[in-house]
C-alpha cells in the first residue's frame, strides 16, 4: 500500500515540476482594452512563448472586479487558473463592502507584476507651484477648496482623503464618472486638484491645462524623475499607488507558485516589456510571493484606516 502512495506522490510532484503541461488561463476581472487587460496580455504573451503553452487572457468584468476574482477563488487550485488582481479587488474592495470571497484566505499571492503610480495635478488658476503652497492655501481657506475623483471608493478618492488626513487640511470631494471628465473643470479653477495616473497627468501638464506637483510613490518615479514625491514635497508618510499582480486559488502547490513567480520575474526585466509598461504608466515590480503578500496586507490595512477616518461608503 505504501508503494501506491509513494507512486501517487511522485506522480503529483512530477506534474508540478513539469508545469505547465497545458493551457493556463489568466482572468482579468475588468473589461477588455483597459490598462489591466492590456498589460496582462503583455505578460501572457511572454509566458506563452517561454512555456511553449498557451496563456489565455479571459475577461470577467463586473462588480468592481469581484466577479472575476470570485471565479478564480472557486477554481481548481492547480495553477491553471490565475487572476490578475489589483488594489481594487484585494486591498480596497474588502474594506469597502462585503465580497463573495475572502481576500486573504481564498488566494495565494504569486507575483507582484507592476504598480501604477499616481500624480497630484492642480489648477493653474490657484497660483500655487508646489505641494506646500497647496497645503498653505487649503489651510487658509478651510472647506473652500475641492478635489476630483473618478467616484466614491476609487484610488483617486482615497488618495485625496489620505492627503487630507496627512496634511491636516479640509477640502471637499467632488466625484466624477472618470478622471478625464474633471480636467476641464480643474483647468478653469472650478476644481482645485486631483490624483490622476502619471501618464495622463503628464499629458495634461504638457498642454498647460494643469500643473504637475508631485508623484504619489515613496520614491521618485522613473517615468518622471524630475518630479518630487509627496513625501519630499512636504507630506510625510504619503504613498498611494495601484498594485497589479497574479494570484491563484489558496491551495495551489508551492512548486507552481515558485515557477510562475520566477518566470514572470524574468520577463519583467526584458527591455521590450519595460518599454511597453512605461508607455502605459506602469512600473514592473517582481519580487517574492511573500513580499507581494506583505504589500497586499499593508495596503489593505492602510486603506481600511482611511476609509474609517473619512467614513467612506460606496454608492
Amino acid at each position: 500500500m505504501r508503494w501506491l502512495v509513494t507512486l501517487f506522490l511522485l506522480a503529483v510532484w512530477n506534474a508540478h515540476a513539469q508545469y505547465p503541461t497545458r493551457a493556463v488561463r489568466v482572468v482579468v476581472p475588468f473589461p477588455a482594452g483597459g490598462p489591466t487587460d492590456v498589460l496582462a496580455r503583455v505578460v501572457a504573451q511572454k509566458l506563452s512563448t517561454h512555456w511553449s503553452q498557451p496563456v489565455l487572457v479571459e475577461n470577467k468584468p463586473g462588480a468592481g472586479g469581484s466577479i472575476g476574482a470570485d471565479f478564480v477563488a472557486k477554481s481548481s487550485p492547480d495553477g491553471y487558473t490565475l487572476v490578475m488582481a489589483t488594489s481594487s479587488t484585494h486591498s480596497i474592495g474588502p474594506v469597502l463592502q462585503k465580497l463573495p470571497y475572502d481576500a486573504q484566505r481564498d488566494f495565494a499571492p504569486v507575483v507582484h507584476a507592476w504598480s501604477a503610480p499616481n500624480a497630484l495635478i492642480v489648477s493653474p488658476v490657484l497660483g500655487v507651484n508646489d505641494v506646500r503652497g497647496l497645503v498653505a492655501l487649503a489651510k487658509a481657506k478651510p472647506g473652500q477648496l475641492n478635489y476630483a475623483s473618478s467616484g466614491n471608493g476609487t484610488i483617486p478618492h482615497l488618495s485625496g482623503e489620505l492627503f487630507k488626513l496627512l496634511a491636516g487640511i479640509d477640502v471637499q470631494h467632488v466625484p466624477y464618472k472618470g478622471t478625464g471628465l474633471s480636467i476641464p473643470d480643474i483647468a478653469r479653477g472650478q476644481v482645485a486638484f486631483i490624483f490622476d495616473s502619471i501618464i495622463t497627468a503628464q499629458q495634461h501638464a504638457r498642454s498647460g491645462s494643469v500643473k504637475l506637483l508631485a508623484v504619489s510613490t515613496a520614491k521618485r518615479s522613473a517615468l518622471v524623475p524630475e518630479v518630487p514625491t509627496m513625501i519630499e514635497a512636504g507630506v510625510p508618510g504619503y504613498e498611494s499607488t495601484t498594485w497589479f499582480g497574479l494570484l491563484a486559488p489558496a491551495a495551489v502547490p508551492r512548486e507552481v507558485v515558485s515557477r510562475i513567480n520566477a518566470d514572470v520575474g524574468t520577463l519583467l526585466k526584458e527591455a521590450d516589456v519595460r518599454e511597453r509598461f512605461a508607455a502605459a504608466g506602469a512600473e514592473p515590480i517582481g519580487g517574492s510571493p511573500e513580499a507581494f503578500a506583505a504589500t497586499i496586507d499593508a495596503e489593505r490595512a492602510k486603506w481600511a484606516n482611511v476609509v474609517q477616518a473619512a467614513r467612506i461608503k460606496v454608492d
